[in-house]
């Protein structure tokens, strides 16, 4: 019955404007509830469950499909109205809401914005809704900001003060490697190759990739793995009994209590990326090679590390011009 009325909405799509294809939409699907024919009522949380088993075929890790799955009940828990009936100004109402009630940035509010575009695009796709309510919302326009790097200095301070191998090859990895933190917890020691100083790491949606560690690191690594005594295949593991593999949480807090420990500041797993990227583009390698080694999809996002660090734009100001 979905299919037949979706087959009389495609028929009149040349009469009829969009507000007038949703109005007739609505009657089809009331006369026909009327005469009790059998009409397939599909929930909001059947679409959605439909939705992220669609976004797990496509390769989208747990934590993403956790992140999809908490926008949407947060949205249908405010919005409790059936999917058909959702208008671009009621999302508009809900993600302004949504700011004042968590007093968050806009960044955090665009990103609920697209998970709900992703969502509701995929519901037009699949025929179950006749227009996308999200299309005329806009990307939120967000002020570009200096993020912070780690200075050579802290990076020397922190291999100083790490009081376990594991935390120092740990913080090597990630410094020389510019690898994500869940890349890095997913790490075993089969993948490493420590002859060629690389390894193989598995970034979003399950990619394979090649990245490249400096000799210090290899050292760093070797130590700590002589240093253990557990079978774990885990390139990295908790300290304590029965040594499982470490999980992300771990890697954050111990980073975090290591830059409160020595005074340097919040310390966390991707600003050791932030600063990888941003080293490599100082000393000249092409922005292409950068993303390869980043793993980005889109090279702008790969750009927004060339404009952290506004010190190897003077030198070449005055290389070039002064």
């Amino acid at each position: 019955m979905q299919n037949s009325i979706y087959n009389i909405l495609n028929e009149m799509a040349e009469y009829l404007n969009i507000s007038q294809m949703k109005h007739l939409q609505e009657i089809l699907i009331k006369r026909l509830e009327e005469d009790n024919e059998e009409v397939e009522v599909i929930q909001n949380s059947e679409y959605v469950e439909m939705y992220l088993s669609a976004k797990q075929i496509e390769g989208c890790s747990p934590r993403t499909i956790n992140y999809y799955q908490s926008t949407l009940s947060n949205l249908f828990s405010v919005i409790e109205l059936p999917i058909r009936r959702i208008t671009t100004e009621l999302i508009r109402e809900y993600l302004k809401g949504y700011q004042s009630m968590n007093n968050c940035s806009k960044v955090t509010v665009d990103n609920v914005r697209r998970n709900l575009s992703s969502f509701f695009s995929w519901l037009e796709v699949e025929n179950y809704i006749i227009k996308n309510p999200i299309r005329r919302i806009h990307k939120i326009k967000v002020g570009l900001t200096v993020k912070e790097i780690i200075t050579d200095e802290n990076i020397e301070c922190m291999r100083d003060g790490c009081q376990t191998s594991r935390d120092l090859a740990m913080i090597d990895l990630l410094y020389s490697a510019g690898i994500r933190v869940g890349e890095l917890v997913n790490l075993d020691i089969i993948d490493v190759n420590f002859e060629e100083r690389e390894c193989i790491v598995y970034g979003k949606g399950d990619k394979e990739r090649r990245v490249y560690f400096d000799a210090k690191t290899k050292l760093h690594i070797i130590q700590y793995l002589k240093e253990r005594r557990d079978k774990n295949l885990a390139l990295f593991v908790s300290l304590n009994k029965p040594h499982d593999r470490l999980k992300i949480n771990g890697v954050e807090i111990r980073l975090r209590e290591l830059g409160r420990r020595l005074e340097i500041g919040n310390i966390y797993p991707h600003k050791f990326r932030r600063s990888m990227a941003t080293r490599a583009i100082d000393k000249g390698m092409p922005i292409e090679q950068v993303q390869q080694l980043m793993g980005h999809q889109q090279i702008d996002t790969t750009m927004r590390y060339a404009m952290v660090n506004q010190n190897n734009i003077k030198i070449s100001h005055k290389k070039f011009i002064g």
